[in-house]
Formats: C-alpha cells, sequence, structure tokens
C-alpha cells in the first residue's frame, strides 16, 4: 500500500456537548439531497472511441509502480497490480460503472436477483451460457462453492486477508441447470453483489495449498478478453496475451504487458517508448502540456547548434591541449550542450503524449489520532476541523490541474455514488472563534511553558523548541491577541500589499522549516531572534501559543518524503498555517514513503497524517473495518481494525450492522448517511479532497486513459486506426 493510494479491506466518548455553553451537536441525518450524487464532478478522460476505429494488433506497455507479490486479489499482499491483472483475466459478475455503481457484467452474467428474502435470502445467478475457462471447462456451481468455502473463514488453513460477505453465505449449489448457480445465505447480506468479483477457478480455490501458493506466481487457467502469459521478474514485466477462449468482444490488442517503472522516471519512459501509458504526477503533467505547446525551436542557435566545424575543431584542440584548465573548461561545456540536447530531444518526444485528467475514486483526508494525547479530547480534534478551510485545501490541489475544486463531504462515498450526501454540517465549517473556545474550554489558554526543574535539560530544550515552532522566542508570553484565520478570499485581506496578500493566501512562509542564522530549522514563522528580537510578538495570522499545566499544544504532523509528495507537502503547509491562526503549533516530520504508512501511520505513531482511502461501491461492508471502535484484543493490545485514527463509537458500529442486514436499497441509504453523519461528528478523520487522477498516454491510443470510477473494459483498448481521430478530453 502506498501513503497517498490506500484501501479499505483487511479514548471515544459520545458526543454530546463540546464546548463552553453547551454547544450541542446538530441532527445528525444526511444533509444532502437524493439528487446529489446523481453524478461524479468529473467525467472520465479515455479517448472514447468506437471499436470500428481501432486497429487490430499491437502491444501495450503499461507502467505499474511494482510487480505484483501475489496474483490473488484476496491475499494481504494483493496491490494494484494484483487488481489490474484479474480485471483483464478472471471473470467478475458486477464490475463498477462511469458514476460508481454496481453494474452486472453481461459477459458473465445473463441475470442475477434476490429470489426469496424469507425464510432466508436467496440469490439466483445465471451465467451467460458461452461462459469458460481457458481450458475449455464451463465456469459453474463448483467454482462459486469453492471460493466461499475458501474465504468463509471456517477453514484458517486459507490465508485470506478478508472474509467479509462470504462468512453470512450457508450453502452454494447448482441451480435448476447447469447455467445456474443459487447461494443461500445464513444471514441477510445487503452487499451481495460485491462477492464473486473476481471469481477464481476451483483449481485455485479448491484447496488450502492451491490458494495460499499455486496462484502467487501464475494463473494456468483464467477466463477474460485476456490471459497471464508469463512474469518476468528480471525485465520486470507482466505479459498478458489476447484469450482465444473469449467469447466476447475480441480484444484489439494482442498484448498488454505491465512495466514496473518508478514515478519519477514515468516521463523519461513515457517519451523513450517504454511505456505507452502511466500514471504521473502533477510535475510531468505540467511538463507534457507544455512540450504539446512547444513549437519546436532548437534550443541551440544556428546551424547544429551554432557550431561551425572551426569551432569543432577548436573544440577538438582544447580538450587534447596541454592546458588542462581549458580542457576542463570546454569538457563542461559539451557535457552542458550534451544535457541540454538529451533534454530537448525528449521534451519533443513528449509531444507524442496527452494527459488524461478526472478524479480518482478516492479522497485524501487529514487523519486525527485519537488514541493519546491532545487529540484523544475530542474538543481538541474538532478544533482542529474548525481551523481548516476545506474548500482552499481543495483548490491548491485540484485548480491548478483544471478540476473541480469541491471539498468532499462524505467519508462513505463520493459524488455519483448513490450513498454520497454532503454531511461536512454535522461537525462545521471553519470556524476561528469556535476553535479558540473549544480549545479553551479543554484547558489550552495563552500561557509560557512551565519551566523545568533545575537539570532538567530535556524538558527545557522541549519547551524552546515548541515555542519556536509557534513563531514565538524562548521566553515571551502570549499576549493573548486575537488573530484571523486563513481565508482564501484575497479580497478579506485588505491593507496588506499585494505579495503580503498572496503570502498570506498561500501560506508561504509559515508551516515549513526554514534555515536560520544560526543554522538550525525552524517551522512556523521561522526562526526567532534570527529575524527579530528577543520577545517579539507573534506574526499576524499565528494565535499566541497554547499550554496546558505548562505543557505547550504540539501535534506531531508526520508526512511521506519520496516521490510524488510533493503535493501533500503544500497541502501539509496550508494546514500548518491554518493551525497556527487558532494557536495549534505543529511539528512536520517527512519519513520515507517505505515505512510511512506501517511504521507510522498504522502504528498510531502521529498525532496528524495525510492519507488517502479508495471509495467503495460498498460501503457497509468495507468501510465498516475503517471506523470501527476499536476494542481490546485477548493479548492486551488494541484491535484498530482499519481505524488508524483509533475514533470510533458503538453507534456507528450499530448502523453499520443494520446497512449491512437489510435489503431494502433506500434503507441502506439512509443509515450509510446517518453512520457518515456520524463519523464527521467524532471528527477522528476530516475528508479533504477527491484525489486527482493523471494518466499520459500516447495520442493515437483509444479507450485508455482516466477512468475515474469504471472498470475498465480492456478488450476495447487499442490504437487508432490510421486516420481516425482521437475523441478530444471531456471539459470538466
Amino acid at each position: 500500500m502506498s501513503y497517498d493510494r490506500v484501501g479499505p479491506r483487511a479514548v471515544m466518548r459520545s458526543v454530546a456537548f463540546l464546548a463552553a455553553g453547551a454547544l450541542a451537536v446538530p441532527l445528525l441525518a444526511g444533509c444532502g439531497s437524493d439528487d446529489e450524487g446523481s453524478k461524479p464532478l468529473a467525467r472520465q478522460d479515455i479517448a472514447h472511441t468506437a471499436r470500428a476505429q481501432v486497429a487490430d494488433g499491437g502491444t501495450l506497455r503499461w507502467a505499474v509502480d511494482a510487480m505484483p507479490q501475489t496474483l490473488n486479489a484476496f491475499q494481504a499482499d494483493a496491490d494494484a497490480g494484483t487488481t489490474r491483472i484479474a480485471q483483464a483475466v478472471l471473470p467478475t459478475m458486477f464490475r463498477i460503472g462511469a458514476s460508481g455503481r454496481p453494474q452486472r457484467d453481461a459477459d458473465y452474467l445473463d441475470s442475477a436477483k434476490v429470489v426469496e428474502t424469507e425464510p432466508k435470502q436467496v440469490v439466483v445467478y445465471r451465467l451467460h451460457q458461452q461462459a469458460v475457462w481457458s481450458d475449455g471447462r464451463e465456469i459453474g456451481a463448483e467454482d462459486f462453492a469453492a471460493q466461499w468455502r475458501a474465504l468463509s473463514g471456517k477453514d484458517s488453513a486459507y490465508w485470506t486477508a478478508r472474509n467479509a460477505g462470504y462468512d453470512r453465505i450457508e450453502k452454494v449449489e447448482r441451480g435448476a441447470n447447469d447455467l445456474e448457480v443459487r447461494v443461500t445465505f445464513a444471514r441477510p447480506y445487503a452487499d451481495w453483489k460485491s462477492l464473486f468479483s473476481p471469481l477464481y477457478p476451483k483449481d485455485v480455490t479448491g484447496s488450502a495449498n492451491s490458494f495460499n501458493d499455486g496462484a502467487r506466481k501464475k494463473l494456468k487457467v483464467s477466463a477474460g478478453p485476456f490471459a497471464l502469459q508469463k512474469i518476468d521478474t528480471k525485465s520486470k514485466d507482466v505479459v498478458l496475451t489476447r484469450n482465444p477462449r473469449w467469447w466476447g468482444h475480441p480484444a484489439k490488442l494482442n498484448e498488454i504487458v505491465l512495466h514496473e517503472v518508478p514515478r519519477d522516471k514515468r516521463a523519461t519512459a513515457l517519451a523513450d517508448g517504454t511505456v505507452d501509458v502511466a500514471d504521473i504526477e502533477p510535475s510531468d503533467a505540467d511538463r507534457i502540456t507544455l512540450a504539446a505547446g512547444a513549437q519546436g525551436s532548437s534550443p541551440f542557435r544556428g546551424p547544429a547548434g551554432g557550431r561551425t566545424a572551426a569551432k569543432a575543431l577548436l573544440s577538438w584542440a582544447l580538450v587534447h591541449g596541454s592546458d588542462d584548465k581549458a580542457a576542463a573548461r570546454e569538457r563542461r561545456t559539451l557535457d552542458e550542450r550534451r544535457g541540454t540536447l538529451t533534454a530537448y530531444l525528449e521534451q519533443q518526444a513528449l509531444r507524442d503524449i496527452v494527459v488524461r485528467k478526472s478524479l480518482e475514486p478516492a479522497f485524501t483526508q487529514l487523519a486525527l489520532n485519537g488514541a493519546d494525547g491532545p487529540l484523544a479530547d475530542e474538543r481538541v480534534r474538532h478544533a482542529v476541523a474548525h481551523a481548516l478551510n476545506r474548500k482552499q485545501l481543495a483548490q491548491t490541489v485540484l485548480k491548478p490541474l483544471g478540476l473541480p475544486a469541491v471539498p468532499v463531504g462524505s467519508h462513505l462515498a463520493l459524488s455519483g455514488q448513490d450513498d454520497y450526501a454532503d454531511n461536512s454540517d454535522a461537525l462545521g465549517g471553519q470556524d476561528t472563534a469556535q476553535a479558540k473556545a473549544l480549545l479553551a474550554d479543554a484547558g489550552w489558554v495563552p500561557g509560557a511553558v512551565k519551566e523545568p526543574k533545575k537539570g532538567d535539560k530535556a524538558a527545557g530544550a522541549e519547551g524552546d523548541k515548541a515555542q519556536r515552532r509557534s513563531g514565538k522566542s524562548p521566553g515571551a508570553q502570549g499576549d493573548g491577541t486575537d488573530t484571523a484565520g486563513v481565508d482564501d478570499n484575497v479580497e478579506d485581506h485588505k491593507g496588506l500589499a499585494a505579495e503580503d496578500r498572496e503570502k498570506d493566501r498561500t501560506g508561504e512562509g509559515r508551516g515549513v522549516r526554514q534555515l536560520a542564522q544560526d543554522g538550525r530549522q525552524y517551522s512556523q514563522g521561522g526562526a526567532p531572534g534570527a529575524y527579530a528580537p528577543r520577545g517579539t510578538a507573534a506574526p499576524a495570522g499565528v494565535a499566541a501559543p497554547l499550554t496546558k499545566n505548562g505543557k505547550p499544544l504540539t501535534l506531531r504532523f508526520v508526512l511521506p518524503s519520496g516521490p510524488g509528495s510533493d503535493t501533500l507537502s503544500k497541502v501539509a503547509d496550508r494546514i500548518t498555517a491554518m493551525l497556527d491562526a487558532v494557536g495549534i503549533a505543529t511539528e512536520i516530520t517527512k519519513v520515507p514513503d517505505d515505512n510511512y504508512f506501517r511504521d507510522h501511520v498504522a502504528a498510531g505513531q502521529y498525532d496528524l497524517a495525510l492519507y488517502s482511502w479508495p471509495a467503495t461501491a460498498y460501503p457497509a461492508t468495507d468501510a465498516r473495518p475503517v471506523y470501527a471502535k476499536p476494542v481490546p484484543a485477548a493479548d492486551g493490545s488494541l484491535n484498530v481494525q482499519q481505524n488508524y485514527t483509533r475514533v470510533g463509537t458503538d453507534q456507528v458500529d450499530q448502523l453499520f450492522d443494520q446497512a449491512i442486514a437489510t435489503l431494502d436499497e433506500g434503507e441502506e441509504k439512509d443509515l450509510i448517511r446517518k453512520a457518515d453523519s456520524r463519523i464527521w461528528a467524532t471528527a477522528g478523520s476530516i475528508p479533504l479532497y477527491q484525489r486527482p487522477q493523471l494518466v499520459a498516454t500516447r495520442r493515437n491510443l483509444a479507450n485508455v486513459g482516466a477512468f475515474g470510477f469504471q472498470t475498465p473494459v480492456y478488450e476495447d483498448m487499442g490504437f487508432l486506426k490510421k486516420g481516425a481521430k482521437p475523441s478530444p478530453s471531456p471539459s470538466s
């Protein structure tokens, strides 16, 4: 799992009164209308083209983050590569459509519906009569039954990552004929459409050994438009080829090759032809867009870059002459020219690439660790939430990309999905005065850090460090001055010079580590004493530091530091500035990507963190472990499931349980929205914005790009026929 591409699968008080004056929680019903989730904020951008305009043949090379560790999607180390392969080579009963809703896959199912609810829920699947595995065997009840037994959780010999839904099945049997599969549930299951997608052959799921090891590196039998040919660890390629037994529309491509390419190497890989499709970062998107608009003029002046034969001869003489200094200078010049030429040629090659843009079915959130420390108090969590201008944060990421900068209003669905409603009113928006009142009610007030006892150097250092983080000199007293919060409306900052107004709007200069004159690094306002005399008041927009019992209010803000983390750093800087305005200090710590999630987020070693969850068509099933109330485990530890904020309530758990057990779709939607409202009220995580989806593809590719919610249709992907024109990118 990547820090910002995390997927669900795998202290707390009920909220009554939040602040002085008995500020009651608003009514916790879904506040959105039934039409709010009617369409996604941004359409998919895949160069949609009719199959008749797509040429037969060709190899599509697709960049992936890493070679898959397993081909079994139900194991703990399955990743995005595992999912992509499964989508192309295995049956799926229900795929996800462009609006993020499950749709019957007509290549595998003629129908699937609940035929009985009393005394037990019964679902009958009627399979496509031509649906067969690549070995010629019909897909049937034996495959369904073997997968149920493997994933039911009853046999611990199977190394499964999850059994949600399968644990509710009582039996799987043949229906009226070989094309029918009858599934009887012991307990009602609302998300039954999530099951058997993907469906593995009984050869994989029929025994623990084959399930655990047999499908990790190979799939002998498949049933999709493509089949797995090989995994080449040396070349870092996964090769998928046309399945000759596929009964649907034949695949346009001969091959799809998934090739491992690091994120920071993808622009080069696109330019040199190593790959044809790649998810990219905003910086590469800018570079590709710039290349597309360039006129192709040479970066060198005159013929051959202005180098005549005489100049070339002189250069050779200098390099090979006896004057070492002149030779070194000339070599440097030649190297610079070669570097410029290489960059120029690469930029020229990128003119054949186009950036497809949409919004991922995932949102970035600010996670607040409520296990201990200041954030164990929900009043402090609410204060953090009220300090945030979520609209401004969304604009920081999405506006430069031309994508809709709308804050996410739900933890459990995204705009376009049936369960979506903006329930953020259950918590409330930016309110600096309210944030300060909540902090005061929790006992955090302006004041000096308690002087350490004689000889306690560690405590003294901590106090000085905390005051530096708040933009105050060690020993300076807070004056309690009320400062305005950061706002995204530039006109609200009248009286500031244009440059200062822009810095105030962007948060530039606050919340970032700066190198002071004394050689040390400081955050949030620079180094005290380096630019102002000791005792100078905090700068405008930064409230006086808060303390409680002599201890400073400082939150550990943990961020990743690897390629692709620039966006999160910008967002963190904005958040830091917003927290400054209410008196909450932060200490930003950047850690390597490899251990960011495992050693910090999942381990609970943070106060604030930024990471993403994907939206799912089945929130009652998939989101429950993400927001479940942590409970003590048998060994004395805390079982948090996937709730890495450690914040949960019995009421939220009960609403999820009720939602998963109802077969009334309207009732399920209402329960999901109520659960989301209560999740907002606990303020364990604050959804910020839907993640941008930037995919670079060759201009002559069709039906591939930024898919948004939709499961890709692999058989329609291909290269345009000669003379055919690619579809234009849709407007957002």
